[in-house]
């Protein structure tokens, strides 16, 4: 018997560890990385990797081909290796409590529809409608986790201190007149007037202030090349770092317990952005984070965003940051985690959660929390889409972070009129993208989210999305759609549809029910 795995050709001889090994070296993956994702701890994973020991369950098996990227053909190869007197019915791992991002990849298809609490299935006699689109993702289970207000976020593009009419949990300030530059416009004097007009307006309402640093001031960097903004800024450090020293400690004095969290620098890896060494800005970052827990030490650090990260040089840069030791000072990283066009499903952006996986175990970060803080640096620039179309991408775009495990989710933007999708306007009402997304968050804000999934791993059609939620010991799901449509049955137990539009009709488990690019919400009895 012969087959070909990665380019390799196993014969019978072989046994289910090679296979695992070859998969492993594919993908790239590491035996911690292994263990991360299926909660087996590493000795044991480099037991059954090295042939030292046998699983119990093909269960475990296929977790960990999962977990290295393996796809059905691998699977398949995977089963005709497995040994028949060893198999058993394949089972859901274990959750256990953890606070980083990347959780558990759960079991074949099958097995994880019905291990996820509510059956599901496809009607036999309605096929799938899809155009052909491929996303490529997994399916998680976890320890439950709530969602706090401050997930939903968006970027406020407005110096007046106005904020949004519709519910938001914390804004992120950029694009606001809120740079180094416009605050400190010559070393012995500081303009904290539109800052403070946008710290009070998020305190009257009630959302947490991401505050973002950029932009040298021309006299701290006079050579240094100018940014995008025509303002005069600067993207190089400054000159002397006693200057980002006094700024800094400035800015956390004045708002200590005002600002919730400091992102270090915008989009540190583009040139348009910041220009100097990494080394140098490893060292802003490490003299800002002791300054700022010193004076504040509640404050969120979050370190600077990395964005572009399509691109693999970008990626790159965002790993010799790590190599520095860049992120060994902060709270939470943060990337901008945007698709590459405002046109793309949302749900694209899992497509870099692998690439994101692997570059942060290159620089073993640990399990700081992910902030997406804002788009790749074309996006505001592309057509604005369909009000139709916005209102539900602007939805998917927090479920797709949720996807991803991230801890906080930067809309890009609020206030501005010509970005791809608008929220609101300055000056006019809340759109339906925002008004859809008010909604989004009284389903799910505050609830406990336990899982999602996509896809064949998920046991699902390929363009279908699901996540599971509780609140208060009620399980919901939220399904949906990144492109076409799909007729599911409704599981046993449904007890009504609700819609973003806050309309909602009664089903019942076995009713069939189509569902969409818009998400929809389950709840059962």
């Amino acid at each position: 018997m012969f087959f070909d795995v990665g380019g390799a050709t196993l014969t019978e001889g072989h046994t289910v560890a090679d296979l695992l090994t070859e998969l492993k070296q594919r993908r790239g993956c590491s035996y911690e990385q292994i263990s991360r994702r299926t909660h087996l701890s590493r000795s044991t994973v480099h037991r059954y990797f090295t042939g030292q020991s046998v699983p119990g369950s093909f269960g475990v098996v296929e977790r960990m081909a999962l977990a290295c990227g393996a796809d059905k053909a691998d699977l398949a190869a995977l089963h005709r290796l497995w040994q028949p007197d060893q198999e058993e019915p394949p089972r859901l791992p274990e959750p256990r409590p953890g606070r980083g991002r990347k959780m558990t990849v759960a079991g074949i298809a099958v097995v994880v529809a019905v291990a996820v609490g509510v059956a599901f299935s496809l009607t036999s006699d309605e096929p799938v409608r899809t155009n052909g689109t491929e996303i490529a993702s997994m399916m998680w289970s976890a320890q439950p986790r709530r969602i706090p207000p401050e997930y939903f976020g968006t970027t406020i593009n407005s110096t007046t201190g106005k904020m949004p009419t519709f519910p938001i949990g914390s804004v992120r300030l950029w694009d606001s007149g809120t740079l180094w530059h416009n605050i400190q416009p010559s070393r012995d004097r500081h303009d904290w007037s539109t800052l403070e007009r946008l710290v009070s307006g998020a305190e009257r309402n009630g959302r947490a202030v991401l505050f973002t640093f950029g932009g040298t001031p021309d006299w701290a960097s006079p050579a240094g090349p100018v940014t995008v903004y025509g303002d005069g800024s600067r993207a190089a450090p400054p000159d002397d770092l006693r200057d980002w020293d006094r700024f800094v400690r400035a800015l956390a004095s004045r708002y200590r317990g005002r600002i919730h969290a400091y992102e270090l620098w915008d989009m540190a890896n583009h040139p348009a952005f910041y220009s100097g060494p990494l080394e140098t800005m490893v060292e802003m970052v490490r003299r800002a984070a002791a300054a700022i827990r010193e004076i504040d030490p509640g404050a969120v650090v979050v370190c600077p965003s990395m964005g572009e990260l399509w691109d693999p040089a970008a990626r790159r840069t965002m790993e010799r940051f790590g190599e520095l030791g860049g992120y060994g000072p902060c709270d939470a990283a943060a990337v901008k985690l945007y698709q590459q066009k405002s046109a793309d499903p949302p749900e694209k952006v899992t497509e870099l959660d692998i690439e994101l996986e692997r570059s942060f175990h290159r620089i073993q970060i640990g399990e700081k929390p992910l902030w997406s803080t804002g788009p790749n640096l074309d996006i505001p620039l592309q057509k604005q889409l369909d009000p139709e179309l916005s209102a539900d991408y602007a939805v998917r775009f927090y479920l797709a972070g949720l996807h991803m495990q991230f801890a906080r989710m930067y809309f890009y933007s609020w206030g501005a009129s010509k970005v791809p999708v608008v929220l609101q306007a300055e000056e006019g009402p809340p759109t339906k993208a925002a008004t859809f997304v008010e909604e989004l968050q009284r389903w799910i804000g505050g609830a406990r989210v336990h899982s999602c999934g996509h896809g064949q791993f998920a046991g699902l059609a390929d363009n279908v999305w699901q996540c599971r939620f509780d609140r208060d010991g009620a399980e919901f799901q939220l399904w949906w759609t990144h492109e076409g449509t799909a007729t599911i049955t409704a599981p046993e137990h449904t007890s009504s549809v609700e819609h973003l539009d806050r309309t909602s009709r009664h089903i019942r488990g076995g009713d069939t029910l189509e569902i969409t690019g818009r998400p929809v919400l389950l709840r059962f009895t």
